[in-house]
């Protein structure tokens, strides 16, 4: 703080060089020196003493405060971060199993985009993960350039993008990633494809129509790519209620969307020549409550994921800043090399917005299925999930 005050000091003793100017009431001249008929303007400084002043006092405090320019090549960049942070505790109800308790950094997003016009922009996201080894590395998540409109109402991306469903649905259907991932990708339930993938994705939005479609490598962004196959992948919402072009927030804003979603192995890949899967999406969302359902199916020639199911998801909000949630996931595998069997995963909890960048969820998540190895489990979580 001294040294701020002394460098303002600094600067006000740099504008003492000034000019004291009179004008004339009858011929508006100006002079320099007092006299009859001349009234007094005041004291003025040159522009260029101000312009020049101005920079050496910038100069200065940046040195005192030890500041350092960022440097772009695009006139805006935007820098975000989100952490999903936790504590679970894990009760098995194989008594051979001991229980687990641990704490968690289960996301840690560090997010850069470089804007060279209002919508056009190249972004990096990169996240961090627990390897087989218990060390935590670095992983890139999300790397690809965003064209605005290149054809009427739709943008592209383009590198390792967003796969068009499940991004879609933590934004409108289900809104706890931080405690549970999406009925398509979670492991307790279909355990089907994850969110992010090298590939091109091309985005429409209207009013009452929105759709995401393109190719991507099929394994995604944590996965060896081998074959010649890729995926084509989709995404055909209907939004009843005219907001499919606008950003929506859950507590103050309505919608009532309906969804068809899938994808389709083309040509061949890890020896595999189908691997379809269709999905069917309803969610209403009003500020008080949300409520959806989800219907899907994959069927990948017998694989270990391949199987039918269905979700149901819902949130309550009774007082401002609290919310009573709750899902249910029911899923029946069928693969080639095993029996058939069931998953089931229930979940509820409570979450409280602690303020704009912070929420905390309290909740518990209930797993069984009807295999003969016991593997049926209660977890309980305490999560804080930060936005800045």
């Amino acid at each position: 703080m001294r040294r701020i005050a002394a460098l303002a000091l600094l600067g006000s003793s740099l504008f003492a060089t000034s000019v004291t100017l009179y004008q004339d009431t009858k011929t508006g001249a100006l002079y320099t020196k007092p006299g009859p008929d001349r009234v007094k303007l005041g004291e003025f400084i040159s522009k260029d003493e101000v312009v020049a002043t101005t920079k050496d006092i910038q100069k200065k405090m940046s040195k005192e405060l030890g500041g350092t320019r960022v440097f772009s090549k695009v006139p805006k960049l935007k820098i975000n971060g989100l952490h999903y942070l936790g504590y679970r505790y894990t009760h098995y109800d194989d008594k051979a199993k001991s229980d687990v308790s641990r704490f968690e950094t289960r996301r840690n997003y560090f997010q850069v985009k470089a804007y060279w016009n209002k919508k056009d922009y190249a972004r990096v996201t990169m996240d961090t993960y627990q390897n087989d080894q218990g060390s935590w590395d670095f992983r890139l998540k999300y790397a690809y350039i965003y064209l605005n409109d290149i054809l009427p109402y739709t943008g592209v991306e383009f590198g390792q993008v967003h796969r068009p469903w499940i991004d879609y649905e933590e934004h409108h259907g289900w809104l706890y990633r931080s405690i549970a991932e999406t009925f398509v990708e979670i492991k307790n339930a279909a355990h089907d494809i994850n969110s992010a993938a090298p590939g091109v994705d091309f985005k429409t939005k209207t009013p009452y129509f929105s759709s995401e479609m393109g190719l991507f490598n099929n394994g995604g962004y944590h996965s060896k790519k081998s074959g010649s196959g890729q995926s084509f992948e989709w995404r055909l919402t209907y939004h009843a209620l005219g907001n499919g072009d606008k950003h929506v927030h859950a507590t103050s804003d309505e919608w009532l969307n309906l969804s068809f979603y899938g994808r389709l192995l083309t040509g061949t890949d890890n020896g595999t020549n189908k691997d379809t899967m269709t999905g069917l999406h309803a969610v209403y969302n009003q500020p008080l409550f949300l409520l959806a359902g989800h219907w899907m199916r994959d069927d990948n020639e017998g694989g270990p994921h391949d199987g039918h199911g269905w979700s149901l998801n819902a949130e309550l909000r009774p007082w401002p800043k609290w919310s009573l949630l709750a899902r249910y996931d029911h899923w029946k595998v069928t693969p080639a090399a095993t029996n058939e069997y069931t998953k089931k995963n229930a979940i509820a909890g409570v979450a409280y917005t602690y303020n704009k960048n912070v929420k905390f969820i309290a909740n518990v998540d209930k797993y069984s299925d009807d295999r003969p190895a016991d593997n049926d489990k209660i977890d309980y979580l305490f999560t804080a999930e930060v936005h800045w």
